[in-house]
C-alpha cells in the first residue's frame, strides 16, 4: 500500500464515517479542518482528503467500524510504516492479531504477522507487543534475525 491508496480508500469511506458518528457535513468539515464545500466534493468523488486529512481522519475516528473494516484494525500501523518507510518504536500491548493478522513466521519469542487487508507487516514480542512495522518483508525478516 502506498500512500496514494491509504488516501484514496479514506476519500471513499468518509461519508461512511460521517454517518456512523452521526456527524452532520458541518461538523464533520470542523472536526478535521476542513470546508464543508470541500468535504462535499470528497465525498462526490471530485476532491480528496490528501495526505494530512487522510491522518486526521484516521486519528480522530480511530474506533470506527468502517475504518476498521477498511484496513483490518486501527490504521495507526499504516499511517507510521507510510509516513516513516520501516517504523521501529515499543507499542502498548496489542490483541495478538486473532482477527486481522495472519502468522507469517515465529522465531526465539518474536512472531512477524501480515495484515490480511492492508498486506503490511509487523514484529510482535512474547507480550504480544509491536516492535516494528513495515511493508517490506525483507526489513521485517532482517529485523526478526536481528532480534534473535
Amino acid at each position: 500500500m502506498k500512500r496514494d491508496d491509504f488516501i484514496e480508500k479514506l476519500n471513499e469511506k468518509i461519508k461512511l464515517i460521517r454517518n456512523e458518528k452521526g456527524f452532520t457535513q458541518d461538523r464533520m468539515a470542523e472536526a478535521i479542518g476542513i470546508s464543508k464545500k470541500t468535504l462535499v466534493q470528497i465525498e462526490k468523488g471530485r476532491g480528496s482528503l490528501g495526505w494530512t486529512g487522510a491522518v486526521a481522519i484516521s486519528v480522530l475516528f480511530k474506533d470506527s467500524e468502517v475504518l476498521h473494516m477498511t484496513f483490518g484494525g486501527e490504521p495507526q500501523d499504516i499511517i507510521l510504516s507510510l509516513a516513516f518507510e520501516n517504523y521501529e518504536k515499543n507499542y502498548e500491548t496489542t490483541m495478538g492479531g486473532k482477527v486481522w493478522w495472519r502468522d507469517i513466521e515465529v522465531k526465539g519469542g518474536y512472531k512477524i504477522q501480515q495484515n490480511i487487508i492492508s498486506k503490511h507487516y509487523r514484529i510482535l514480542d512474547k507480550q504480544e507487543r509491536r516492535i516494528c512495522s513495515s511493508f517490506d518483508i525483507v526489513y521485517i525478516k532482517r529485523r526478526l534475525q536481528e532480534l534473535q
